[in-house]
C-alpha cells in the first residue's frame, strides 16, 4: 500500500492498469491513418461538388458581385455628391402683415450665391394650419448674396401667419 491508501501492482482480471509515466501514455493512441488515394479523393470531390468547374464559377460569381457593388457604389457618390449643391442657399423669415381677410404679405429674408437665381414658395397658414394662400415667387439673380423681400399673397381666408415653404436653383 502507498501512501493514498490504494494497493500497487494488483492485477484485476480484463483491466489493465498504466502508471503515470509508462510508454503506452507518450505513444499516439491511434495507429496512424492512411491518407486516400488519389481515385478515392476524386470520388469525394465529385460526389460533395468540389470540382474545377465549381472553383472557376465561385469566383467568376465573386468577382461580378464586386464590381456590382463598385458601380452602385460609384452611382450613388455621382447622383449625392458634387452633383448636389445648395448654392449657399439660405431662407430667414423675418414676418408677415395680415393686410385683410384675403390678402396678406410675408417678409422674408434669402441668401443665395452672387450670380444666381432662385425659386421660393411662400405660404399663408390659417389657425388651423391649413394653407389658405400660395405662391411661387422668382428670386432673380443679383450681385448680392442676401436680399429682403416682401411678397404679397392672396388668400382663401384670413391667414394667421406666413412663411416661406422651400427655395430651390432651377
Amino acid at each position: 500500500m502507498d501512501a493514498g491508501g490504494a494497493q500497487r501492482d494488483v492485477n484485476y482480471p480484463g483491466i489493465r492498469i498504466i502508471t503515470p509515466g509508462a510508454e503506452e501514455l507518450s505513444e499516439p493512441q491511434h495507429p496512424s491513418t492512411q491518407q486516400p488515394s488519389a481515385a478515392a479523393t476524386a470520388t469525394l470531390d465529385d460526389r460533395y461538388g468540389r470540382t474545377p468547374g465549381r472553383l472557376r464559377r465561385s469566383r467568376v460569381i465573386a468577382i461580378v458581385a464586386a464590381v456590382a457593388v463598385a458601380v452602385v457604389f460609384a452611382v450613388w457618390a455621382l447622383w449625392a455628391g458634387p452633383g448636389e449643391t445648395s448654392h449657399g442657399l439660405d431662407t430667414s423669415d423675418v414676418g408677415y402683415e395680415v393686410l385683410s381677410d384675403h390678402r396678406t404679405v410675408v417678409h422674408t429674408q434669402i441668401s443665395v450665391d452672387p450670380g444666381t437665381a432662385a425659386r421660393c414658395a411662400v405660404q399663408v397658414l390659417d389657425k388651423s394650419f391649413t394653407i389658405v394662400g400660395w405662391k411661387e415667387i422668382r428670386v432673380p439673380a443679383s450681385d448680392q448674396r442676401t436680399r429682403s423681400l416682401s411678397t404679397p399673397v392672396n388668400t382663401v381666408s384670413r391667414g394667421v401667419t406666413g412663411l416661406i415653404h422651400d427655395c430651390w436653383v432651377p
